[in-house]
Formats: C-alpha cells, structure tokens, sequence
C-alpha cells in the first residue's frame, strides 16, 4: 500500500473519543448543586469572538456559555439527534414544509438588560445568510435554501424556504448560530468580532491572551433555577501532555475535545474514582480534497480507484492508537 494510500485510510472514519473529568460519585451526581467555578482546558485560543465568522472550537468552547440560539440539540439525547427550543419557545411547518414558524419566548434579556426579540433574531440569521461585504459568514452556503426572513410580531419568527429541506431544523440548532443583539449590528457589523454581549447563561468577565478567559453567573437568565454554577474558567494549554497534566493536578477538570485511549488510561490510573469517563458518538468526517483540475485527478476513475483502494478496516485501527474508535463506514 502506497504513503498517500495509507494517509487516506487514516483519514476517513468515523470516530467516538473519551471525555474525561473529575468528578464525584455517581450517587453524589443525581441531584444538582449550585455553587462552584468549572474549570476546563482549551486547546487553542480564539482568532475573534464572532461565532458567525469562526470555525474553530478554541472560539466556541470559551465564549458559547454567553449566547443563545434558535435551537439546540437536546443534552440529554444521547443520539444527538433531538432539536429543542433554546430561545425558541415552540414552532410549526407548514404543509408543504416550507414554512417555519417559531414563537419566541418573551422576557429574554441580553446582558445589557435590554429585552431580546424577533428583530434580533431576524438581524442575526440575516447576517448569517445574507452578510454585508465586509462581512465573513462560515456557514452562509448553508442556508442558500431560505428566501426569506420575517419577524411579523415581536415573538414570532418565520423562515421561508426555496423548497422543501430535511435538516433544515438541524441546521437551526448549529452551535455557532449565536443571537445577536439587533441594535448594535444596527451600527457596528464588526462589533461582536471583539466584543461578547448575548443572552446567555454566563456573563463575560475578561479574557487574557494566552492564560484564561472568564464567565460569571447570570442572574437574570431566563431559565430560572440556572445555571447552577457561579461561573467557569477556560484555561488555554495547547500542549497535550500538559494538558493530562493539569487534569491529573487538578487545576483543570475536563477537556471537551477528549483524549486518546493511553491518556484516558493514565488519567484513570492516576485519579481512580476521582475521574468519570464519558464516552459519545462523535461523527468524524475528516475529508480530502482531490483537485480535479490536475492530472491524474481529472480523470474520475482514478478518483474512483482510490476510494476504492482505502482499506478502511485498517484504518481504524490504526487510529485507534489516538481515538476510541467503534464504528467505520
């Protein structure tokens, strides 16, 4: 088998990886505390603070605890395939699946006090899909389905589609579809890309290049009771062994990308029942590219061969050195 034969082997797979965290028991877990600072480490630290723009989960882990979005994926569904409302209260689709029809849910207030609407959800998506020049909007392709975006009342929102979509809704719970306040993208496009100021369940506190960045509890968050922490701390370590380090030290507690098999096992063998292993289902779609400009990519039974010729059964297992991996397609 030939180098670039094996590298694509390697690549495509689908994957599960450990996340690991200190914790109490499993008794000590069934009912929720209040109180405390989680501490979590990221790997890399954020080009901007606006989610529309970025791409990277060294934006996304720190800052996401700030916002909201239209829909989210339900926690508890181990699937990941259940959508439920976050700022969105309840919606419906219309007969011929064009139409989505959400009903806010009323008295969400932004950080700055001031009350979150339609009109701001409407100035978000419209920046998503339809963003100024200057603008960078990631997911923009996503979305070329919607013709339409309306807020005809203060609590209701309605996308309108080109056609019929499947995961449209899916798209709606994206975790980088952040709500933006309408006024300030009013004046100032760029605003967030420096800037946090959502509705989330964690106000910001400050971040600090190259050390931590910091959230404190919202009490005027929507849903009462929560959040149940006072705040939390991402600290940024981009070295993998130091960062088995701090967990094994316990200056940190979980690390939301996981480890490989022989740092979940050293983690373990260290910290014993001071550590909860949490295994999910993580969908690793690692692609390459062929430019199908050049030879001998032009030709598509080339391109065929080589799909064709990755052995994907040894591959996984191969990459099961640096990931718990269970299942291939």
């Amino acid at each position: 088998m030939t180098r670039l034969a094996r590298l694509l082997m390697l690549l495509i797979c689908f994957a599960l990886i450990a996340a690991l965290g200190p914790s109490a028991p499993a008794s000590a877990q069934d009912k929720p505390r209040y109180g405390g600072e989680l501490v979590f480490v990221v790997a890399a630290e954020p080009p901007s603070y606006d989610a529309h723009r970025e791409e990277t989960f060294g934006m996304l882990h720190p800052a996401a605890p700030h916002y909201n979005t239209l829909l989210r994926v339900d926690p508890f569904d181990k699937t990941g395939t259940k959508f439920i409302g976050d700022l969105a209260e309840s919606w419906t689709v219309s007969a011929d699946k064009r139409t989505y029809t959400f009903k806010l849910r009323q008295g969400v207030k932004f950080h700055d006090g001031s009350v979150m609407t339609s009109k701001d959800v409407k100035a978000s998506y419209d920046r998503i899909i339809n963003p100024p020049p200057t603008v960078v909007s990631s997911r923009q392709a996503q979305y070329k389905n919607v013709e339409a975006v309306e807020a005809p009342a203060p609590d209701t929102i309605v996308f309108r589609l080109k056609y019929p979509e499947a995961s449209f809704t899916a798209g709606l719970a994206s975790p980088w579809n952040w709500i933006y306040k309408a006024d300030i993208l009013a004046k100032d496009q760029h605003w967030y890309e420096k800037n946090v100021m959502g509705t989330g369940p964690f106000k910001f506190v400050e971040y600090v290049h190259g050390s931590h960045w910091l959230g404190k509890k919202n009490p005027d968050y929507w849903d009462k009771g929560k959040p149940y922490l006072d705040g939390y701390r991402a600290i940024f370590i981009p070295d993998a062994a130091a960062q088995v380090s701090a967990i094994r030290g316990e200056r940190a507690m979980i690390q939301f990308r996981g480890f490989s098999p022989q740092q979940r096992d050293s983690l373990v063998a260290a910290l014993g029942n001071k550590l909860t292993v949490q295994e999910s289902p993580w969908n690793c779609s690692i692609q390459v590219a062929l430019n199908q400009q050049k030879k001998p990519f032009e030709d598509r039974r080339v391109r065929r061969a080589l799909t064709l010729a990755l052995d994907r059964w040894s591959g996984s297992k191969a990459l099961s050195r640096i990931a718990v991996v269970k299942e291939v397609a």
